[in-house]
């Protein structure tokens, strides 16, 4: 087993003192503050970042953990945050920690190949960072429905259920490899959108206009960033603050609104909600890749040309006017009758 270095990479994840997701703003501001400590911070938006603080054990005259402690009291008395952090020898280890770790909590995987070994075992496949579901239920089919099956697995015959590529990666994560750097420069590798209901919505309807408008705004932005979404995710918060998060590969990478939309709603329905007082929705619109290296299958529908035809306009028109210069109509309020001082209230209200 190839050894795993000693822990000195970070995964911290952030919330309100309440639970709550941070903000925007106080999201730059805790990036900041892990600036403070290493240089090597690598974003990941909306709630969490990855920081590499082996270059700052000697000036600060601790281990990762002891850096790991002050990051969360520094956040905790200076921004009223609380933070969840793993520590480990390699980003797959420690984002596996901090998933793992109560809330506020500071989770170590030593470096040791024992303890690597014992921290895999047991979890699930589905546990493991990269293995999503389709490829989770392929591998519990074959009886590899742990970590530790997995890495006791031949090579070989994982690439053979799996394909080449993905065999040997998840192989290697399996046994808590990961050679990836933490790149403070790198691309946004995810893009998100939270919507917040001003009461908990049953209405499944109302939670359908929602996605409808964080798909349309995702697909905006995408598309003037010159970027594409190979995937989506929805995450589903609860009354009690409970959340639910499911992720949808997409047939190509994309950033076309109908596209982004219809795959929001095929999460929302598998999720099969009844009764469900939900609070916030967030779609997070995964592994980013730039749009020009993106393939689109061609198609004979002239509906779907005349949608991005019309998608481009409103592109031109926003950039011109402003986001909200055009946009889905089920996402705009009605407007108030004719003739009449009253606003509309939707479906469920009346007028006056």
């Amino acid at each position: 087993m190839t050894p795993v270095p000693e822990p000195g990479v970070l995964h911290v994840r952030f919330c309100t003192a309440a639970g709550e997701p941070v903000g925007a703003a106080a999201y730059e501001q805790l990036l900041g503050l892990l600036a403070q400590f290493t240089p090597a911070v690598e974003a990941l938006p909306p709630d969490a970042a990855l920081a590499d603080v082996r270059g700052a054990l000697r000036y600060f005259g601790k281990d990762a953990a002891g850096i790991a402690a002050l990051v969360r009291l520094r956040t905790l008395a200076w921004y009223d945050v609380r933070c969840t952090i793993g520590v480990a020898g390699n980003p797959l280890l420690a984002r596996m920690a901090a998933q793992g770790a109560r809330p506020g909590e500071v989770r170590v995987v030593p470096g040791d190949e024992g303890s690597v070994a014992a921290f895999l075992a047991r979890r699930p496949a589905a546990a493991l960072h990269g293995v999503g579901p389709a490829t989770a239920r392929t591998l519990c089919a074959y009886g590899l429905d742990s970590i530790g099956r997995i890495a006791a697995a031949p090579p070989a015959t994982l690439q053979r259920i799996l394909g080449a590529k993905t065999g040997r990666m998840v192989h290697e994560r399996a046994r808590g490899i990961d050679p990836t750097p933490v790149s403070p420069y790198a691309a946004a590798r995810s893009m998100a959108a939270e919507h917040r209901f001003p009461h908990d919505e049953l209405d499944p309807d109302r939670r359908r206009g929602a996605l409808l408008a964080l798909a349309d705004g995702l697909g905006a932005r995408m598309r003037v960033g010159g970027q594409a979404a190979r995937a989506l995710t929805l995450v589903v918060r609860y009354a009690d603050r409970s959340t639910t998060t499911r992720t949808r590969r997409l047939a190509e990478p994309t950033a076309h609104g109908p596209a982004l939309t219809e795959a929001a709603y095929a999460l929302h329905a598998a999720l099969g909600l009844q009764r469900a007082r939900v609070r916030s929705l967030t779609l997070r619109a995964e592994d980013l890749c730039r749009a020009e290296r993106a393939t689109r299958q061609l198609t004979f529908d002239p509906a779907d040309d005349k949608a991005r035809r019309i998608e481009a306009a409103v592109d031109r028109a926003r950039a011109r006017f402003g986001e909200r210069a055009a946009g889905p109509a089920a996402t705009r309020p009605p407007a108030s009758p004719a003739g009449t001082g009253h606003t509309a209230r939707g479906p469920r209200g009346s007028a006056g």
